[in-house]
């Protein structure tokens, strides 16, 4: 971060301090365990946690200042009327001293994905900064934006929500010059009512962009195709085949764990490839390049930012373990994210006499729509090649039947109530030469299933 001073950050916020102000402030923090000398800590309050009852130590363990909401004994207290609109505020403030592109990303599912691929195409040509890990709320985002330093020459920036205004608020605090919307699907729908409510919710990331930032879209679904951005702002569209949208896919080849295609636009025709499972990684490619012709770089640098592109940590992690190949996909769950989770099933290559089998869990916050919801994935894996089923939780029997329903055979399924049930049935059937996918919401916690293999 560079250096703000605490009379620049008590303006921001708009607080009260009683202390000297020409003081340089080197970092902005919300834990005591990553506090440094010189920071400022702000107290934030959770459900399970109250930041005001560290503000003391904080003061000892060399922060500057602390932001809270009231007096704290021992503690040198710039106090506001809410911390986390200070933490906010200071963020937009702290992001508005640098003119560099920023990307927002949002989306029902495949935001993090894209979002990395974004990053590593925009690497090819930018020092880029970009989300790290769940860092897409309205404590993780202005985190992030902190991060930005003098050098710093592009971000990529995630934002996730549960609820109507919260994009709204990431959006202002962020200020992209570039906005991407995934998709429109499920997740969350048990709070946002129907997918109008998500797409209304994930429009807002508008909120904080100026007149001329394009909004980049995906032409393939139906509710994004049809938007009409208010004030006439100019969209992007990208597709897997219509040559309508403005970035578009043709010559698609998938081999294992490789794909090619060519991507076509403006540019011209530009083959790429793309070096990992999973046909919805290319829509991320689409929507990576075309966030790189906004900003005018050469199609070699996005072919090669694509090609570079790894998944990692527990989102479609493919590891080979004692002969098995897991494909670790733990860390949420929605009826587009399970299809892609299918896809790659069943690219993977398996050994013969090997099986692809699917360990799967409840998608969470689906609403009233569960049961449907389970059963159209359940559908998916009926027509896909995997050979057997175990699925656990209360909506996943509908995984079940939805597969029965397209000729899955029955006899190839099983539903467990309890997650140690699902365990011993797994590691009693898994054998080497096997292909084993897991997916489910992050709350039904099936790497512990997989620790467990």
């Amino acid at each position: 971060m560079v250096n703000m001073t605490l009379k620049e950050i008590v303006e921001v916020v708009d607080g009260s301090f009683g202390f000297p102000s020409d003081i340089e402030v080197s970092s902005v923090c919300t834990d005591t365990r990553a506090i440094k000398a010189g920071c400022v800590f702000i107290a934030l309050k959770g459900e399970n946690f109250d930041g005001h009852d560290f503000a003391a130590q904080a003061t000892e363990l060399g922060a500057e200042a602390v932001i809270t909401e009231r007096p704290i004994e021992n503690a040198k207290c710039i106090v506001v009327d809410s911390t986390r609109r200070a933490l906010l505020n200071l963020a937009c403030h702290y992001r508005n001293k640098f003119e560099i592109p920023l990307i927002g990303v949002t989306g029902s599912v495949g935001k993090t994905s894209t979002k990395e691929m974004i990053a590593s195409v925009l690497s090819q040509g930018y020092k880029t900064l970009k989300t790290e890990g769940n860092h897409n709320n309205e404590i993780g985002l202005p985190l992030t934006l902190f991060e930005i330093e003098k050098d710093t020459q592009a971000a990529v920036i995630e934002m996730g929500m549960n609820h109507f205004g919260e994009i709204s608020r990431l959006s202002l605090c962020a200020c992209p010059t570039i906005a991407v919307i995934t998709n429109i699907g499920f997740s969350h729908i048990e709070n946002l009512g129907t997918q109008e409510g998500i797409l209304k919710a994930k429009m807002e990331i508008l909120d904080g962009c100026s007149y001329d930032a394009p909004l980049v879209i995906n032409g393939d679904d139906k509710l994004l195709a049809n938007v009409t951005p208010r004030g006439g702002r100019r969209t992007v569209s990208y597709s897997m085949s219509k040559k309508s949208c403005d970035v578009y896919a043709s010559n698609i080849k998938t081999d294992g764990g490789v794909i090619t295609l060519d991507i076509n636009s403006k540019a011209g025709v530009t083959p790429v490839t793309i070096n990992c499972y999973g046909e919805h990684n290319i829509k991320n490619a689409l929507a990576a390049f075309a966030v790189g012709l906004e900003l005018g770089m050469s199609t070699e640098d996005m072919a090669k930012g694509i090609a570079a592109f790894k998944p990692d940590g527990m989102r479609q992690n493919i590891q080979q373990r004692n002969g098995i190949t897991m494909i670790i996909d733990c860390y949420n769950a929605a009826p587009d994210s399970m299809k892609a989770g299918i896809s790659v099933l069943s690219q993977v290559n398996v050994a013969e006499g090997g099986r692809r089998i699917a360990v799967i869990a409840d998608m969470l916050e689906m609403g009233k729509m569960a049961p449907k919801l389970h059963k159209m994935v359940g559908e998916a894996l009926g027509v896909s090649t995997t050979d057997m089923i175990f699925c656990y939780g209360e909506n996943a029997k509908y995984f079940i039947e939805g597969a029965v329903k397209k000729g899955f055979d029955k006899d190839k399924c099983f539903h467990f109530e309890t997650r140690e049930e699902l365990t011993e049935a797994v590691k009693a059937e898994v054998k080497p030469g096997d292909a084993v996918w897991f997916k489910g919401s992050r709350g039904m916690k099936l790497e512990e299933v997989v620790d467990a293999l």
